[in-house]
C-alpha cells in the first residue's frame, strides 16, 4: 500500500513514483552540526530521514538548535510530500551562511513527525554522528 494519498499536488509525481517512501526514524546517536567552526545544534534525539530519490538527511529538535544564531527568511519552498518549508540564516563569528537550515512548520500528515525538527545543509555545515553517552557500553 502506498505511504501517500494521491492528491492533485503528488498526482503527476506519484504516477512516475507510485511507490514514493519518506521514512522517518529515531536515532539514538548523539548528531552534532556545526557551521564555520561554531557548533550550531547538538542532539541525541534526531531524526534520520530516507526518501526516495533523496540523500538522508537528519533533522534535529528546534529545541536542540542555538536558535539565537540564526534569523528567520522570507524563503519558502514546497514539497508535495512534506509541505511547505521555512529556512533561516546563520549569523556567526565566521560569516553568513543563507537559507543553511529549514523546516516544515505545518509539515503533510503523513510526515508530522518533522514537526519542530530542523534540517541542515550538509554542503554548507559539518555533521559528526556519534554514540551518545547513554549508549556507550
Amino acid at each position: 500500500m502506498p505511504q501517500f494519498t494521491v492528491t492533485k499536488t503528488r498526482e503527476n509525481i506519484l504516477s512516475r513514483f507510485p511507490d514514493y517512501k519518506v521514512e522517518i526514524t529515531q536515532v539514538d546517536e548523539e548528531v552534532t552540526i556545526s557551521c564555520r567552526g561554531v557548533i550550531v545544534a547538538r542532539s541525541s534525539k534526531s531524526l534520520l530521514v530516507k526518501e526516495t530519490r533523496h540523500a538522508d538527511v537528519y533533522y534535529l529538535p528546534r529545541e536542540d538548535v542555538d536558535m539565537s544564531l540564526f534569523t528567520a527568511t522570507e524563503l519558502s519552498t514546497y514539497c508535495p510530500f512534506k509541505g511547505n518549508a521555512s529556512y533561516w540564516t546563520l549569523k556567526a563569528e565566521g560569516g553568513v551562511e543563507e537559507n543553511v537550515v529549514w523546516s516544515y512548520e505545518d509539515p503533510c500528515d503523513e510526515v508530522m513527525a518533522l514537526k519542530n525538527t530542523m534540517s541542515f545543509y550538509t554542503d554548507r555545515t559539518d555533521l559528526s554522528v556519534s554514540i551518545s553517552k547513554s549508549h556507550r557500553g
